[in-house]
């Protein structure tokens, strides 16, 4: 899905490309892409676009009149730029919001359509799609203090949970943990303020550093391929590969469809963290350090 760094480079393309243009028309190609019922898509024909913002993880679209067009990528939507009157792919395709010098498609991979548009009035209509995280970029150590110990989760949790920081998911949560030396499942309420000043300077690092790789990526091109898998990515989807900073393979926490990636040595004292999955199956044999994962792995 994308993550704060990926929005605001697509908030970066979008702005020169359309802000002050008039919207001649959406052309729906999925009808399941349209979540709303009033106001009517219709109304933002012929509008003009007055301003793009990133809501969280969605891109939200201003229009004259007060119009919003709200777009949850979710994990496979992604937008594309065309020439105008370009025909919508097949498979791919979502909608096409169509200018007069382009077309900006929405496009999302696999068969289960999860992205979203919402048509929403007014700053009223914005909130309800806010879940009213505080911008991690926004804020000062005071303030990510208060958050991050307001209620006791998770360090994951925490930083991917919506209502607490926007913008931040999976994968730069990876990132951020493992520069600030910390473990996934490591108990807000146990923080000390030392690792609370370390997680909150990662935090606005990753976050910083990652916006302008990818900035810098673009040149002023549109993005082609947004992704949460790089390849200079220190942990995030490297299970399995060597931690840039100890050399040590790189463990996982699967759940669901997701993966949380981490560095043992790192950033756990040398634990191997449960997998939920094969520590069911292993029980007591589950290894509880990487030596012993190491020795299971060899009697294989």
């Amino acid at each position: 899905m994308p993550e704060l760094p990926d929005i605001e480079t697509y908030l970066e393309a979008l702005e020169p490309r359309i802000l002050g243009k008039q919207l001649q028309c959406v052309r729906l190609a999925s009808p399941f892409l349209l979540r709303s019922v009033a106001p009517p898509l219709s109304d933002a024909d012929g509008c003009e676009i007055v301003e793009v913002r990133r809501i969280g993880k969605r891109i939200g679209i201003g229009l004259a009149g007060d119009l919003w067009l709200v777009i949850h990528l979710m994990i496979a939507g992604r937008f594309q730029w065309k020439e105008p009157g370009a025909k919508i792919p097949r498979k791919l395709g979502l909608a096409s919001f169509d200018f007069d010098h382009g077309c900006l498609f929405l496009t999302e991979a696999g068969t289960k359509k999860r992205a979203s548009l919402h048509v929403v009035k007014g700053e009223d209509g914005l909130r309800a799609h806010d879940p009213g995280g505080a911008e991690p970029l926004g804020i000062g150590l005071a303030e990510f203090t208060q958050i991050i110990t307001a209620r006791n989760h998770t360090l994951k949790r925490a930083l991917t949970d919506p209502h607490y920081f926007s913008g931040i998911g999976n994968a730069y949560s990876d990132e951020i943990l493992h520069r600030a030396g910390l473990s996934p499942i490591k108990w807000t309420e146990r923080l000390t303020d030392d690792e609370i000043a370390r997680l909150f300077d990662a935090t606005r690092t990753t976050l910083i550093e990652w916006t302008d790789r990818l900035r810098d990526e673009l040149k002023g091109n549109f993005p082609k391929k947004v992704t949460a898998f790089r390849p200079e990515m220190a942990v995030h989807g490297k299970y399995g590969e060597p931690c840039p900073i100890c050399a040590s393979a790189v463990q996982r926490i699967r759940y669901a469809s997701n993966e949380t990636n981490y560095c043992a040595v790192c950033q756990t004292d040398g634990k191997v963290l449960a997998d939920r999955g094969l520590s069911r199956l292993l029980g007591k044999d589950w290894p509880r350090s990487l030596e012993e994962l190491e020795q299971l792995r060899s009697s294989e």
